[in-house]
Protein backbone atom coordinates (compact mmCIF):
# COMPACT_ATOMS: atom_id res chain seq x y z
CA UNK A 1 0.00 0.00 0.00
CA UNK A 2 2.74 2.46 0.93
CA UNK A 3 4.57 1.29 -2.76
CA UNK A 4 1.39 2.49 -4.32
CA UNK A 5 1.04 5.89 -2.03
CA UNK A 6 4.79 6.57 -2.68
CA UNK A 7 5.13 5.87 -6.48
CA UNK A 8 1.82 6.26 -7.96
CA UNK A 9 -0.62 8.30 -10.13
CA UNK A 10 -4.15 8.91 -10.45
CA UNK A 11 -5.70 6.91 -13.12
CA UNK A 12 -9.24 5.79 -14.38
CA UNK A 13 -10.57 2.41 -13.36
CA UNK A 14 -13.97 0.27 -14.25
CA UNK A 15 -15.22 0.99 -10.41
CA UNK A 16 -13.64 4.02 -9.66
CA UNK A 17 -10.55 6.73 -9.60
CA UNK A 18 -7.14 4.85 -8.40
CA UNK A 19 -3.97 5.74 -7.52
CA UNK A 20 -1.46 3.29 -9.72
CA UNK A 21 1.47 2.99 -8.53
CA UNK A 22 5.08 1.41 -10.40
CA UNK A 23 5.29 -2.52 -11.45
CA UNK A 24 6.70 -3.93 -8.63
CA UNK A 25 8.46 -7.61 -7.12
CA UNK A 26 8.68 -8.58 -4.06
CA UNK A 27 8.96 -12.07 -2.11
CA UNK A 28 6.79 -13.46 0.93
CA UNK A 29 8.86 -15.91 3.08
CA UNK A 30 5.53 -16.86 4.38
CA UNK A 31 1.93 -15.80 5.01
CA UNK A 32 -0.84 -17.28 6.96
CA UNK A 33 -4.71 -16.13 7.49
CA UNK A 34 -4.18 -17.32 11.67
CA UNK A 35 -0.35 -16.87 12.25
CA UNK A 36 -0.50 -12.53 10.88
CA UNK A 37 -1.77 -10.13 13.56
CA UNK A 38 -2.13 -7.53 10.71
CA UNK A 39 -4.43 -9.57 8.99
CA UNK A 40 -5.85 -10.69 12.28
CA UNK A 41 -6.92 -7.20 12.83
CA UNK A 42 -7.63 -5.80 9.70
CA UNK A 43 -8.55 -8.75 7.47
CA UNK A 44 -12.18 -9.61 6.15
CA UNK A 45 -12.64 -13.45 7.40
CA UNK A 46 -15.76 -13.45 4.90
CA UNK A 47 -13.52 -12.37 2.06
CA UNK A 48 -10.73 -14.53 2.87
CA UNK A 49 -13.27 -17.51 2.81
CA UNK A 50 -14.65 -16.41 -0.52
CA UNK A 51 -11.04 -16.04 -2.20
CA UNK A 52 -10.16 -19.52 -0.89
CA UNK A 53 -13.11 -20.54 -2.61
CA UNK A 54 -12.54 -18.86 -5.65
CA UNK A 55 -8.89 -20.96 -5.58
CA UNK A 56 -10.32 -24.10 -4.64
CA UNK A 57 -13.65 -24.88 -6.23
CA UNK A 58 -13.61 -25.31 -9.99
CA UNK A 59 -17.30 -23.53 -9.99
CA UNK A 60 -17.26 -19.55 -10.70
CA UNK A 61 -18.35 -18.23 -7.44
CA UNK A 62 -20.40 -14.83 -7.74
CA UNK A 63 -19.30 -11.90 -7.45
CA UNK A 64 -16.18 -13.14 -9.43
CA UNK A 65 -16.06 -13.77 -13.17
CA UNK A 66 -14.07 -16.13 -13.17
CA UNK A 67 -12.13 -19.50 -11.20
CA UNK A 68 -8.60 -19.61 -10.26
CA UNK A 69 -9.18 -23.40 -8.73
CA UNK A 70 -10.76 -24.44 -12.54
CA UNK A 71 -7.77 -22.34 -14.32
CA UNK A 72 -5.21 -23.91 -11.94
CA UNK A 73 -5.97 -26.99 -10.80
CA UNK A 74 -5.49 -28.93 -13.81
CA UNK A 75 -2.45 -27.01 -15.35
CA UNK A 76 -0.44 -27.25 -11.50
CA UNK A 77 -1.41 -31.22 -11.38
CA UNK A 78 0.53 -31.31 -14.49
CA UNK A 79 3.38 -29.05 -13.06
CA UNK A 80 3.18 -31.02 -10.39
CA UNK A 81 3.73 -34.04 -12.37
CA UNK A 82 6.59 -32.39 -14.49
CA UNK A 83 8.81 -31.55 -11.43
CA UNK A 84 8.27 -34.76 -9.98
CA UNK A 85 9.85 -36.48 -12.87
CA UNK A 86 12.54 -33.23 -13.60
CA UNK A 87 12.95 -31.72 -10.33
CA UNK A 88 15.27 -28.84 -11.88
CA UNK A 89 12.96 -28.10 -14.23
CA UNK A 90 12.50 -24.21 -15.03
CA UNK A 91 9.30 -25.39 -17.53
CA UNK A 92 6.43 -25.73 -14.59
CA UNK A 93 5.16 -22.32 -15.98
CA UNK A 94 1.03 -21.78 -16.26
CA UNK A 95 -1.08 -19.40 -18.12
CA UNK A 96 -4.61 -18.48 -16.20
CA UNK A 97 -5.35 -16.50 -19.58
CA UNK A 98 -7.46 -17.39 -22.63
CA UNK A 99 -7.38 -15.91 -26.16
CA UNK A 100 -10.97 -14.47 -27.16
CA UNK A 101 -12.12 -14.23 -23.53
CA UNK A 102 -14.58 -11.30 -22.66
CA UNK A 103 -12.65 -7.88 -21.30
CA UNK A 104 -14.52 -7.71 -18.27
CA UNK A 105 -13.37 -11.82 -17.64
CA UNK A 106 -9.26 -11.78 -18.01
CA UNK A 107 -8.13 -12.51 -14.09
CA UNK A 108 -6.49 -10.50 -12.64
CA UNK A 109 -3.58 -13.48 -11.63
CA UNK A 110 -2.14 -14.12 -15.15
CA UNK A 111 0.77 -16.95 -14.29
CA UNK A 112 2.06 -19.17 -11.75
CA UNK A 113 5.25 -20.88 -11.83
CA UNK A 114 6.80 -23.36 -9.37
CA UNK A 115 10.32 -24.80 -9.24
CA UNK A 116 12.08 -26.67 -6.88
CA UNK A 117 15.58 -24.82 -5.29
CA UNK A 118 17.54 -25.76 -2.58
CA UNK A 119 15.19 -28.67 -1.42
CA UNK A 120 11.85 -26.18 -1.59
CA UNK A 121 8.87 -25.45 -3.44
CA UNK A 122 9.25 -22.23 -4.96
CA UNK A 123 6.14 -20.25 -6.50
CA UNK A 124 6.36 -16.83 -8.22
CA UNK A 125 2.70 -15.20 -9.51
CA UNK A 126 2.60 -12.71 -11.81
CA UNK A 127 -0.61 -10.35 -11.62
CA UNK A 128 -1.65 -8.03 -14.77
CA UNK A 129 -3.39 -5.77 -12.03
CA UNK A 130 -3.55 -5.81 -8.38
CA UNK A 131 -5.41 -3.71 -5.54
CA UNK A 132 -2.97 -3.06 -3.26
CA UNK A 133 -5.53 -2.95 -0.20
CA UNK A 134 -7.24 -6.30 -0.81
CA UNK A 135 -4.05 -8.16 -2.21
CA UNK A 136 -3.77 -10.53 0.78
CA UNK A 137 -6.88 -12.30 -0.03
CA UNK A 138 -5.07 -13.55 -3.23
CA UNK A 139 -1.88 -13.87 -1.14
CA UNK A 140 -3.06 -16.19 1.34
CA UNK A 141 -4.66 -18.82 -0.53
CA UNK A 142 -2.23 -19.14 -3.53
CA UNK A 143 0.48 -19.59 -0.41
CA UNK A 144 -2.23 -22.66 0.48
CA UNK A 145 -1.60 -23.61 -3.18
CA UNK A 146 1.78 -23.35 -3.12
CA UNK A 147 1.78 -25.72 0.21
CA UNK A 148 -0.33 -28.14 -1.00
CA UNK A 149 1.71 -28.81 -4.12
CA UNK A 150 4.74 -29.09 -1.87
CA UNK A 151 3.35 -31.48 0.17
CA UNK A 152 2.41 -33.71 -2.46
CA UNK A 153 6.11 -33.52 -3.86
CA UNK A 154 7.44 -34.10 -0.25
CA UNK A 155 9.29 -30.71 0.46
CA UNK A 156 9.23 -27.73 2.28
CA UNK A 157 7.48 -24.78 1.33
CA UNK A 158 9.87 -22.06 -0.18
CA UNK A 159 9.36 -18.16 -0.74
CA UNK A 160 6.34 -16.87 -2.59
CA UNK A 161 7.44 -14.13 -5.50
CA UNK A 162 5.09 -12.16 -6.80
CA UNK A 163 5.31 -9.95 -9.34
CA UNK A 164 2.16 -6.94 -10.06
CA UNK A 165 2.21 -4.50 -13.18
CA UNK A 166 -0.18 -2.37 -12.22
CA UNK A 167 -0.61 -2.15 -8.10
CA UNK A 168 -3.48 0.14 -7.32
CA UNK A 169 -5.40 1.41 -4.97
CA UNK A 170 -9.03 2.65 -4.99
CA UNK A 171 -9.62 6.03 -3.59
CA UNK A 172 -12.62 4.95 -1.77
CA UNK A 173 -10.31 2.79 0.35
CA UNK A 174 -7.58 5.37 1.09
CA UNK A 175 -9.47 5.89 5.03
CA UNK A 176 -8.82 2.15 5.59
CA UNK A 177 -5.27 2.39 4.04
CA UNK A 178 -3.97 5.22 5.77
CA UNK A 179 -5.26 3.59 9.44
CA UNK A 180 -3.64 0.20 8.63
CA UNK A 181 -0.67 1.62 7.13
CA UNK A 182 -0.13 4.06 10.30
CA UNK A 183 0.76 0.80 12.10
Amino acid sequence: MRHVQASGAPADDDRGPVIEGQAVLFEISDVRWDDDPILRRYGDAAQHALYTRKFTEADIIPPFKYSYGQRLTPQLEWATTLLRSRPYSKSAWVSLTRPGEPYDAVPCLAAVAVRIREGALVMTASFRSQNAYTCYLNYVPLRDVQAGIARDLGLDCGPLRVFVDVPHLYLADLTQVERIARR
